[in-house]
């Protein structure tokens, strides 16, 4: 859990956070009716009681806390807020996010609340957006998002992904890209502009919700591809400038990644803050 506090004073040290913060949001705590737009109010309240069976919770991988219970209710609306933001700015990116894992009425994965489905549910329910484009490039299937959203207009779900990893037990999106073993830069690189140009042109998003997951790099603990430190940066440069020339705005969370050296995790994580930035400063 570390690296949330790491990442926010990488970015504030290297000059991407402001001195004063005024470029940082903060969200509110959400209530569990909030979030029932995309999860089971049963779930959700036994969740927040600690009222789920040991098998259960042995499948989200993370033990009970208040605390985390907390940051579990504020957590997705920070990306509602990111979403937001991006519509007013032409990008945004949340510091945390990317809980993809977590279905309707169970968590899985280190994920309890699916912040990618609750806000584009959110959003097209208020009407702020008609078309929400979910573009997923962590190395592991967002096969929650995919249940969750199944057969709901206005959004489109893509996850590109190590197809031998896990969730070994695949859910459908409405696109998905299942990469081999060991894949390197060039090939996965040419997969992801490929793959998110046919969507912008085919489906013409309002918002893109961009997961950056840096478990794709060649030395994660669970990842399985062969993407160098570089080449994350050049995805995420291109996901974001390719968003940014045709005016569709892009909210980036930050996804999975996994590594003991948290310093060097978070550092992974703030790539596609230090790409967004320099973008839309250049």
């Amino acid at each position: 859990m570390s690296k949330f506090r790491r990442l926010h004073d990488i970015l504030l040290k290297r000059g991407l956070i402001d001195a004063d913060q005024a470029n940082v949001f903060t969200p509110v705590m959400g209530k569990p009716e909030d979030f029932a737009i995309a999860h089971s109010p049963n779930y959700l309240q036994n969740l927040l009681g600690n009222h789920i069976c040991p098998k259960e919770w042995r499948r989200v991988g993370l033990p009970w806390s208040q605390g985390l219970v907390d940051r579990t209710l504020t957590a997705p609306n920070g990306t509602l807020l990111t979403a937001r933001l991006a519509l007013q700015y032409g990008v945004a990116c949340h510091l945390a996010g990317g809980t993809h894992h977590a279905h309707r009425d169970f968590g899985s994965g280190f994920c309890m609340i699916n912040d990618l489905a609750y806000t584009a549910l959110k959003m097209l329910k208020t009407k702020e957006l008609n078309r929400i484009l979910i573009f997923d490039c962590d190395v592991h299937q967002g096969d929650g998002s995919a249940t969750i959203l199944s057969g709901k207009p206005g959004v489109f779900t893509c996850s590109i992904h190590c197809e031998k990893n896990f969730p070994f037990r695949k859910a459908q999106s409405d696109l998905d890209v299942g990469l081999a073993f060991d894949m390197e830069d060039d090939d996965y690189i040419d997969i992801v502009d490929s793959t998110l140009k046919k969507l912008l042109r085919e489906f013409q998003p309002d918002l893109v919700l961009y997961d950056a997951g840096v478990d794709v790099w060649e030395h994660d603990e669970l990842g399985k591809l062969n993407i160098s430190w570089k080449g994350i940066e050049g995805r995420d440069r291109l996901v974001i400038e390719t968003c940014l020339k045709q005016g569709i705005p892009i909210a980036t969370v930050i996804g999975g990644g996994y590594d003991k050296d948290h310093e060097r995790l978070a550092q992974r994580h703030a790539i596609v803050i230090e790409q967004a930035h320099a973008l839309i400063n250049k």
